[in-house]
C-alpha cells in the first residue's frame, strides 16, 4: 500500500504542507481564496526541533491502536487506509492518546481528524505531496 513518508533531510519547515492539506479539504479551486482570512487546521503538521523540521502525519498502521481504542467505531480501516467516521465520533479522544505518533488531532468542531489520503477529496497523490516544493514528502510504497 502507498503511504506518505517524509525526509527530513530535504524538509525546508516552510509549511507549505499544512496549507496544502487544509486547501483540500475546502473543496474550492483557488486556495488564496479558500484560506484567506482563516486560520488553517490542516491533518499534517510541521515539527521543528534542533534545526530539523520533519512533517508528521497518519502513517496508516498495520495494527491501528487508535482504530483498537475507538469506543464507537468511528474509525475503521479499509484498503490500508484509517478514515473516520466524523458522524459517530464523540470526542473523546482516546485515539489521540492511543496514536505512538501524534497523528490525530482534535477538529474545530470537537470530533478528530487525521491525514486520510486525501481519499475523500482529492483523487491520486495527496496534495500535501503534490505541493511540497522540495519533495520532502512522498508517496510511495515500501516494504514492511
Amino acid at each position: 500500500m502507498k503511504r506518505v513518508y517524509v525526509n527530513e533531510k530535504w524538509c525546508l519547515g516552510c509549511h507549505l504542507c499544512e496549507y496544502y492539506c487544509a486547501f483540500a479539504s475546502t473543496g474550492e479551486k483557488d486556495m488564496a481564496r479558500a484560506l484567506k482570512d482563516i486560520r488553517i487546521n490542516p491533518r499534517i503538521r510541521v515539527e521543528e526541533r534542533n534545526g530539523i523540521s520533519f512533517a508528521v502525519s497518519c502513517r496508516h498502521c498495520t495494527e491501528p491502536l487508535c482504530v483498537k481504542g475507538c469506543i464507537t467505531g468511528a474509525l475503521s480501516k479499509s484498503g490500508g487506509i484509517i478514515t473516520v467516521d466524523r458522524n459517530r465520533c464523540i470526542g473523546c479522544y482516546t485515539c489521540i492518546l492511543s496514536c505512538p505518533y501524534g497523528a490525530v488531532s482534535p477538529s474545530e468542531d470537537g470530533a478528530i481528524q487525521k491525514c486520510e489520503l486525501c481519499i475523500k477529496t482529492h483523487e491520486g497523490t495527496p496534495r500535501c505531496v503534490s505541493g511540497c516544493p522540495n519533495g520532502a514528502i512522498v508517496f510511495e510504497e515500501r516494504g514492511e
